[in-house]
């Protein structure tokens, strides 16, 4: 992949269920080494446009990955190419230990020969240490936080070049949701790029490069986050400031 290659490139993106258009049309692109923030309201698209992305929903339009055109997207073809999800809702695995939740995530590796399963381990405890203490502890005790840690470090554990995040914060206490995306931004240095899906606006521009504003299944605004941080329409609809805070500015 040349340097000015995206890492992931979707051109005329769209999404439908049934004669519903959910996502209409979406160019977006994350390169390498970047976080890009997905904001909008309830009903936006956002979500749709991470699973359909995943090859989770069929989808109209191009996908291109590592400039490479992925012609239908699938969740094999995705974690195949170095994608990885972690879904709204975590859907982790409850009756089993925090350990083996984690193997689960590297079975596609260990599948392909590559017994690297114990580093990859290693890896996830350095940036989750809590996860390393509750190692033996089963996924349904874990605390919201917790179970957060976890669905990242599972898929992390499949050593994705991209992570598509779909509502990090759901449920968490705004202290804990500042640890996860502080750790989020840390995969910068583990060569991972991200794509976050995210209704905290300020949260997610905050540790992000650039974002995307979904309104309607559409591109409303783009652009680098610190422009969209002090941007009128998205100050006034999306971080809760109003137009009085907006004129104090």
């Amino acid at each position: 992949m040349s340097a000015t290659t995206p890492l992931l490139q979707l051109k005329g993106f769209s999404v439908s269920y049934g004669p519903v258009e959910a996502v209409h049309q979406i160019d977006l692109t994350v390169n390498e080494g970047e976080i890009i923030a997905v904001i909008g309201p309830n009903g936006a698209g956002k979500s749709t446009l991470l699973n359909a992305a995943m090859g989770l929903l069929p989808s109209r339009g191009e996908l291109v990955f590592e400039g490479q055109l992925i012609r239908r997207p699938s969740v094999e073809a995705m974690v195949a190419a170095g994608v990885g999800l972690v879904p709204e809702k975590r859907e982790l695995f409850g009756d089993m230990s925090v350990q083996d939740n984690l193997l689960l995530g590297g079975f596609a590796r260990w599948r392909r020969g590559q017994r690297d399963q114990a580093e990859r381990m290693r890896e996830v405890f350095a940036l989750f240490p809590r996860l390393q203490e509750r190692c033996a502890q089963l996924a349904a005790t874990l605390s919201g936080g917790e179970r957060q840690m976890l669905a990242i470090g599972r898929a992390l554990m499949a050593r994705p070049r991209l992570l598509m995040l779909d509502e990090p914060s759901l449920g968490l206490a705004p202290l804990i949701v500042r640890e996860v995306l502080r750790i989020v931004a840390s995969l910068r240095g583990m060569g991972v790029s991200v794509l976050l899906v995210e209704q905290n606006a300020r949260a997610a521009l905050q540790v992000a490069d650039r974002g995307y504003v979904l309104e309607m299944g559409a591109v409303a605004l783009s652009g680098e986050a610190p422009m969209l941080l002090s941007d009128r329409r998205v100050i006034e609809t999306y971080l809760g400031a109003g137009k009085k805070a907006v004129a104090a500015a």
